[in-house]
This record gives C-alpha cells, structure tokens and sequence, in this order.
C-alpha cells in the first residue's frame, strides 16, 4: 500500500465523518419538536451525560484516548444545543 492510497482512505473517512456530524445536527431539529411536544426544554443535561458516557465506553473498548473522545462529544452536544436554540430563534447561528 502506498502513502498516497492511505491518505486517500482517510480523505474519503474525513468525508464521512463530516457527512454524518451534519446527519447528527441535522436530528436536531427532529429533538427539538419532540421536547416541545413533551414541554421539556432544550438543555437536558442527564441526556447529555449518558451520550458523554457512551461515547467514552465505546472509546475504552476501542482503546482510543477518552479524553479526545470527550472533548469530541462535548463539542457535538454543544453543537446540537446552538443549532437547538436557533431553530427556536432564540440562536446566534446563520
């Protein structure tokens, strides 16, 4: 295998990655009408915790450092809860 071929491989993850950080947002909409339906409102921090928690088990069982795995989450989290907020009006975002 050559460099380039791996450096293709990742590009193409990279891709993926991003595809599927926009398909996550994108839910976000989704969440927000069905706390409304349910009168919660959007910060749900015991939500939040087990997602963190999840995603760090999953690390573990990967060996992949939990610590990059919760700042990756937290910054996930936080962007569902903008995206949350500006669908609502209440946001910053364009």
């Amino acid at each position: 295998m050559e460099l380039s071929d791996v450096r293709k491989k990742i590009e193409e993850l990279d891709k993926s990655i991003i595809e599927l950080i926009a398909e996550r947002t994108n839910l976000a909409g989704v969440v927000l009408e069905l706390k409304k339906v349910d009168g919660r409102g959007i910060e749900d921090t015991d939500q939040n915790h087990a997602v963190i928690n999840r995603a760090i088990d999953l690390a573990t069982e990967l060996n992949l450092d939990t610590g990059a795995i919760r700042d990756i989450f937290e910054i996930l989290i936080r962007m569902n809860i903008e995206r949350q907020h500006e669908l609502s009006g209440e946001g910053n975002l364009p």
